[in-house]
Protein backbone atom coordinates (compact mmCIF):
# COMPACT_ATOMS: atom_id res chain seq x y z
CA UNK A 1 0.00 0.00 0.00
CA UNK A 2 1.39 3.43 -1.18
CA UNK A 3 2.13 6.06 1.37
CA UNK A 4 -0.88 8.10 0.03
CA UNK A 5 -4.24 7.49 -2.02
CA UNK A 6 -6.15 9.49 -3.35
CA UNK A 7 -9.15 9.53 -5.28
CA UNK A 8 -11.47 12.19 -7.21
CA UNK A 9 -15.10 11.05 -6.94
CA UNK A 10 -18.44 12.58 -7.91
CA UNK A 11 -21.66 13.28 -6.06
CA UNK A 12 -24.69 13.14 -7.37
CA UNK A 13 -27.52 15.66 -6.75
CA UNK A 14 -30.96 13.96 -6.46
CA UNK A 15 -34.87 15.01 -7.45
CA UNK A 16 -37.99 13.66 -5.66
CA UNK A 17 -40.11 12.22 -8.42
CA UNK A 18 -43.02 12.01 -5.51
CA UNK A 19 -43.23 13.34 -2.61
CA UNK A 20 -46.06 12.79 0.09
CA UNK A 21 -46.56 13.75 3.34
CA UNK A 22 -48.09 12.28 6.21
CA UNK A 23 -49.03 13.02 10.05
CA UNK A 24 -45.96 13.84 12.30
CA UNK A 25 -44.39 10.80 14.16
CA UNK A 26 -43.79 10.29 18.11
CA UNK A 27 -40.13 11.13 17.04
CA UNK A 28 -41.16 14.79 15.95
CA UNK A 29 -40.50 14.10 12.10
CA UNK A 30 -43.44 13.70 9.01
CA UNK A 31 -44.14 10.24 8.26
CA UNK A 32 -43.30 10.20 4.47
CA UNK A 33 -43.31 8.72 1.08
CA UNK A 34 -41.21 9.42 -1.27
CA UNK A 35 -39.29 8.36 -4.99
CA UNK A 36 -35.80 9.39 -4.65
CA UNK A 37 -33.61 9.93 -8.28
CA UNK A 38 -30.38 10.37 -8.61
CA UNK A 39 -29.04 13.43 -11.53
CA UNK A 40 -26.76 14.16 -13.42
CA UNK A 41 -25.57 17.66 -11.89
CA UNK A 42 -23.15 16.63 -9.29
CA UNK A 43 -20.23 18.37 -6.86
CA UNK A 44 -16.82 17.07 -7.17
CA UNK A 45 -14.67 15.71 -4.15
CA UNK A 46 -11.08 15.02 -4.48
CA UNK A 47 -10.14 12.38 -1.33
CA UNK A 48 -6.39 11.58 -0.01
CA UNK A 49 -5.75 9.36 2.63
CA UNK A 50 -1.71 8.84 4.43
CA UNK A 51 -1.41 6.35 7.38
CA UNK A 52 -0.37 8.19 10.35
CA UNK A 53 -0.26 7.69 14.17
CA UNK A 54 -2.39 10.43 15.02
CA UNK A 55 -5.73 11.35 12.83
CA UNK A 56 -6.35 14.75 11.23
CA UNK A 57 -8.80 15.77 8.68
CA UNK A 58 -8.91 19.07 6.52
CA UNK A 59 -11.01 20.23 4.11
CA UNK A 60 -10.70 22.95 1.70
CA UNK A 61 -14.00 24.74 1.06
CA UNK A 62 -14.17 27.47 -1.11
CA UNK A 63 -17.84 28.26 0.17
CA UNK A 64 -16.42 27.60 4.00
CA UNK A 65 -19.82 26.09 4.31
CA UNK A 66 -20.51 25.83 8.43
CA UNK A 67 -20.76 22.59 9.75
CA UNK A 68 -19.67 20.66 6.46
CA UNK A 69 -21.14 17.35 6.48
CA UNK A 70 -17.68 15.70 4.92
CA UNK A 71 -16.22 16.87 7.61
CA UNK A 72 -18.18 15.02 10.34
CA UNK A 73 -18.49 11.95 7.90
CA UNK A 74 -14.88 11.19 7.89
CA UNK A 75 -14.78 11.45 11.58
CA UNK A 76 -17.76 8.52 11.71
CA UNK A 77 -15.75 6.29 9.21
CA UNK A 78 -12.71 6.61 10.62
CA UNK A 79 -14.27 6.23 13.90
CA UNK A 80 -15.90 2.76 12.28
CA UNK A 81 -13.18 1.46 10.78
CA UNK A 82 -10.59 1.84 13.73
CA UNK A 83 -8.27 3.81 11.29
CA UNK A 84 -5.48 6.54 12.26
CA UNK A 85 -3.97 8.85 9.18
CA UNK A 86 -4.55 12.35 7.55
CA UNK A 87 -7.42 12.67 5.11
CA UNK A 88 -7.38 15.75 2.98
CA UNK A 89 -10.24 16.35 0.87
CA UNK A 90 -11.00 19.37 -1.53
CA UNK A 91 -14.93 20.26 -2.27
CA UNK A 92 -16.20 21.86 -5.28
CA UNK A 93 -19.67 22.71 -5.18
CA UNK A 94 -22.17 22.87 -7.88
CA UNK A 95 -25.39 22.11 -6.59
CA UNK A 96 -27.05 24.41 -5.07
CA UNK A 97 -27.13 24.52 -1.51
CA UNK A 98 -30.92 24.12 0.65
CA UNK A 99 -32.84 23.52 -2.99
CA UNK A 100 -33.91 19.85 -2.19
CA UNK A 101 -31.17 18.78 -4.24
CA UNK A 102 -29.45 16.53 -1.48
CA UNK A 103 -26.09 17.84 -2.19
CA UNK A 104 -24.70 17.86 1.10
CA UNK A 105 -26.28 14.51 1.89
CA UNK A 106 -24.49 13.23 -1.50
CA UNK A 107 -20.71 14.75 -0.47
CA UNK A 108 -21.31 12.82 3.21
CA UNK A 109 -22.12 9.41 1.10
CA UNK A 110 -19.19 10.02 -1.16
CA UNK A 111 -17.03 10.09 1.97
CA UNK A 112 -18.17 7.10 3.14
CA UNK A 113 -18.25 4.81 -0.16
CA UNK A 114 -14.72 6.93 -0.67
CA UNK A 115 -12.72 6.48 2.24
CA UNK A 116 -12.92 2.62 3.29
CA UNK A 117 -11.56 2.21 -0.15
CA UNK A 118 -8.52 4.40 0.39
CA UNK A 119 -7.75 3.10 3.47
CA UNK A 120 -8.08 -0.44 2.70
CA UNK A 121 -10.61 -1.38 5.41
CA UNK A 122 -13.88 -2.00 4.33
CA UNK A 123 -17.22 -1.40 6.14
CA UNK A 124 -20.40 -3.16 4.82
CA UNK A 125 -23.19 -1.62 3.16
CA UNK A 126 -25.35 -2.04 6.72
CA UNK A 127 -22.65 0.02 8.66
CA UNK A 128 -22.49 2.51 6.17
CA UNK A 129 -26.31 3.08 6.41
CA UNK A 130 -26.19 3.25 9.74
CA UNK A 131 -23.61 5.64 9.98
CA UNK A 132 -25.16 7.63 7.01
CA UNK A 133 -28.40 8.28 9.38
CA UNK A 134 -26.09 9.56 11.93
CA UNK A 135 -25.42 12.19 9.22
CA UNK A 136 -29.07 12.80 7.64
CA UNK A 137 -31.85 11.31 6.33
CA UNK A 138 -31.15 11.58 2.70
CA UNK A 139 -27.53 10.40 2.89
CA UNK A 140 -28.62 6.10 3.12
CA UNK A 141 -30.11 7.16 -0.50
CA UNK A 142 -26.73 8.29 -2.05
CA UNK A 143 -24.93 4.95 -0.90
CA UNK A 144 -27.87 2.94 -3.35
CA UNK A 145 -28.18 5.51 -6.51
CA UNK A 146 -30.69 5.30 -9.03
CA UNK A 147 -34.48 5.22 -8.16
CA UNK A 148 -35.75 4.40 -4.79
CA UNK A 149 -39.03 4.43 -2.51
CA UNK A 150 -38.16 6.00 0.62
CA UNK A 151 -40.61 5.55 3.56
CA UNK A 152 -41.13 6.66 7.10
CA UNK A 153 -38.33 9.89 7.62
CA UNK A 154 -37.01 8.82 3.83
CA UNK A 155 -35.02 6.14 5.29
CA UNK A 156 -36.29 3.32 4.56
CA UNK A 157 -35.24 2.60 1.28
CA UNK A 158 -36.88 0.20 -1.58
CA UNK A 159 -34.97 0.02 -4.91
CA UNK A 160 -37.04 0.37 -7.89
CA UNK A 161 -36.36 -0.44 -11.32
CA UNK A 162 -34.89 2.84 -13.51
CA UNK A 163 -37.00 5.33 -14.23
CA UNK A 164 -37.51 5.50 -18.16
CA UNK A 165 -34.07 7.62 -19.56
CA UNK A 166 -35.21 10.95 -19.70
CA UNK A 167 -33.22 14.42 -20.53
CA UNK A 168 -34.31 17.21 -17.93
CA UNK A 169 -33.83 21.11 -17.05
CA UNK A 170 -33.06 21.60 -13.62
CA UNK A 171 -34.62 25.46 -12.06
CA UNK A 172 -32.59 26.57 -9.44
CA UNK A 173 -34.39 29.94 -8.79
CA UNK A 174 -31.85 30.70 -5.73
CA UNK A 175 -34.75 31.09 -3.28
CA UNK A 176 -34.37 29.99 0.48
CA UNK A 177 -37.26 27.98 1.31
CA UNK A 178 -37.66 27.35 5.28
CA UNK A 179 -38.69 23.33 5.35
CA UNK A 180 -39.51 23.42 9.29
CA UNK A 181 -42.10 26.50 8.16
CA UNK A 182 -43.12 24.42 5.36
CA UNK A 183 -44.12 21.33 7.76
CA UNK A 184 -45.74 23.86 9.41
CA UNK A 185 -48.17 25.17 7.13
CA UNK A 186 -48.74 21.50 5.58
CA UNK A 187 -49.53 20.18 9.14
CA UNK A 188 -53.01 21.65 9.34
CA UNK A 189 -53.99 20.34 5.81
CA UNK A 190 -52.92 16.76 6.82
CA UNK A 191 -56.81 15.50 7.59
CA UNK A 192 -57.46 11.51 8.43
CA UNK A 193 -58.97 11.12 4.56
CA UNK A 194 -56.40 12.87 2.51
CA UNK A 195 -53.66 10.98 4.36
CA UNK A 196 -55.40 7.43 3.31
CA UNK A 197 -56.16 8.55 0.05
CA UNK A 198 -52.55 9.45 -0.58
CA UNK A 199 -50.86 5.93 0.80
CA UNK A 200 -53.17 4.00 -1.69
CA UNK A 201 -52.32 6.28 -4.68
CA UNK A 202 -48.87 5.95 -3.55
CA UNK A 203 -48.84 2.53 -3.28
CA UNK A 204 -50.73 1.92 -6.46
CA UNK A 205 -48.55 3.92 -8.47
CA UNK A 206 -45.13 1.96 -6.89
CA UNK A 207 -46.26 -1.67 -6.54
CA UNK A 208 -47.28 -1.22 -10.81
CA UNK A 209 -44.34 0.73 -11.51
CA UNK A 210 -43.12 2.17 -14.71
CA UNK A 211 -41.90 5.49 -14.01
CA UNK A 212 -45.22 7.12 -15.90
CA UNK A 213 -47.27 7.89 -12.77
CA UNK A 214 -49.21 10.78 -12.07
CA UNK A 215 -46.59 12.21 -9.88
CA UNK A 216 -47.55 15.25 -6.91
CA UNK A 217 -45.35 17.11 -4.10
CA UNK A 218 -47.46 18.18 -1.33
CA UNK A 219 -45.00 20.48 -0.12
CA UNK A 220 -45.72 22.93 -3.48
CA UNK A 221 -49.48 23.50 -1.67
CA UNK A 222 -47.76 25.59 0.76
CA UNK A 223 -44.76 26.77 -0.43
CA UNK A 224 -46.03 28.05 -3.96
CA UNK A 225 -48.33 30.18 -1.58
CA UNK A 226 -45.20 31.78 -0.06
CA UNK A 227 -43.16 32.12 -3.51
CA UNK A 228 -44.94 32.42 -5.89
CA UNK A 229 -42.50 32.76 -8.98
CA UNK A 230 -41.59 28.92 -8.40
CA UNK A 231 -45.48 28.35 -9.30
CA UNK A 232 -44.74 30.73 -12.78
CA UNK A 233 -41.56 28.34 -12.95
CA UNK A 234 -44.04 25.82 -12.74
CA UNK A 235 -45.82 26.76 -15.48
CA UNK A 236 -42.93 27.63 -17.49
CA UNK A 237 -42.00 24.65 -17.90
CA UNK A 238 -44.92 22.83 -18.54
CA UNK A 239 -45.10 25.60 -21.77
CA UNK A 240 -41.69 24.87 -22.56
CA UNK A 241 -43.31 21.26 -23.19
CA UNK A 242 -42.01 19.39 -20.03
CA UNK A 243 -44.18 16.54 -19.89
CA UNK A 244 -43.98 16.28 -16.00
CA UNK A 245 -42.80 19.53 -13.65
CA UNK A 246 -42.23 19.58 -10.12
CA UNK A 247 -40.59 20.79 -7.43
CA UNK A 248 -38.13 18.35 -5.25
CA UNK A 249 -38.24 18.51 -1.84
CA UNK A 250 -39.43 21.55 0.14
CA UNK A 251 -37.89 23.38 -2.57
CA UNK A 252 -36.93 25.62 -3.94
CA UNK A 253 -35.52 23.69 -6.91
CA UNK A 254 -37.82 22.64 -9.94
CA UNK A 255 -37.27 20.13 -12.81
CA UNK A 256 -39.10 19.24 -16.11
CA UNK A 257 -38.37 16.11 -17.50
CA UNK A 258 -38.50 15.83 -21.30
CA UNK A 259 -39.04 13.26 -24.01
CA UNK A 260 -35.60 14.23 -25.60
CA UNK A 261 -32.21 15.93 -25.41
CA UNK A 262 -33.18 18.28 -28.18
CA UNK A 263 -36.50 19.24 -26.16
CA UNK A 264 -34.81 19.93 -23.26
CA UNK A 265 -31.98 22.39 -24.91
CA UNK A 266 -35.06 23.93 -26.59
CA UNK A 267 -36.99 24.68 -23.29
CA UNK A 268 -33.94 26.11 -22.30
CA UNK A 269 -33.69 28.65 -24.87
CA UNK A 270 -37.32 29.44 -24.04
CA UNK A 271 -36.63 29.96 -20.30
CA UNK A 272 -34.51 32.40 -21.19
CA UNK A 273 -32.15 32.18 -18.33
CA UNK A 274 -28.83 30.49 -18.27
CA UNK A 275 -27.85 31.87 -14.62
CA UNK A 276 -31.14 29.22 -13.09
CA UNK A 277 -31.40 26.64 -15.60
CA UNK A 278 -29.27 23.47 -15.87
CA UNK A 279 -29.38 20.65 -18.55
CA UNK A 280 -29.68 17.06 -16.70
CA UNK A 281 -30.12 13.49 -16.87
CA UNK A 282 -31.85 10.85 -14.69
CA UNK A 283 -28.86 8.38 -13.97
CA UNK A 284 -29.78 4.62 -13.03
CA UNK A 285 -28.01 2.69 -10.21
CA UNK A 286 -26.65 1.05 -12.63
CA UNK A 287 -24.68 4.30 -14.29
CA UNK A 288 -24.28 5.30 -10.73
CA UNK A 289 -22.26 2.70 -9.35
CA UNK A 290 -20.15 2.43 -13.04
CA UNK A 291 -19.26 5.87 -12.35
CA UNK A 292 -18.17 4.84 -9.00
CA UNK A 293 -16.08 2.14 -10.23
CA UNK A 294 -14.49 3.73 -12.63
CA UNK A 295 -13.41 6.63 -10.24
CA UNK A 296 -11.73 3.85 -8.10
CA UNK A 297 -10.35 1.79 -10.90
CA UNK A 298 -7.18 0.38 -10.09
CA UNK A 299 -7.75 0.71 -6.33
CA UNK A 300 -10.82 -1.61 -6.14
CA UNK A 301 -11.61 -5.47 -6.57
CA UNK A 302 -13.98 -6.18 -9.26
CA UNK A 303 -17.12 -4.80 -9.52
CA UNK A 304 -18.87 -4.89 -6.12
CA UNK A 305 -21.13 -2.99 -3.50
CA UNK A 306 -19.76 -1.19 -1.82
CA UNK A 307 -16.58 -0.96 -3.47
CA UNK A 308 -14.23 -2.59 -1.54
CA UNK A 309 -10.20 -2.01 -1.72
CA UNK A 310 -7.88 -4.85 -3.32
CA UNK A 311 -6.07 -4.10 -0.58
CA UNK A 312 -8.80 -4.68 2.18
CA UNK A 313 -7.44 -6.15 5.63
Amino acid sequence: MSATRRALVRALAKINLDLRVLARRPDGYHELRTIFQTISLSDTLEIEYTPARKRTIEVNDPLQIPDNLVTKAAALVMDAMRATGRVEMRLTKRIPMGAGLGGGSSDAAAVLLALPVLAGRPLDLRKLSELGLQLGSDVPFFLLGGTAVGIGRGTELFPLKSAPARAGVLVTPGLHVNTAQAYRDLSPRLTTESQQNKIVSFQSHTLGWSGEAPFENDFESVVFEQHKSLARWKKRLKRAGASLALMTGSGSALFGLFESGSEASRAIDLLGDSSKTHRISLVSRERYRAMWWRALHGLIEARTWPPRSRDAR
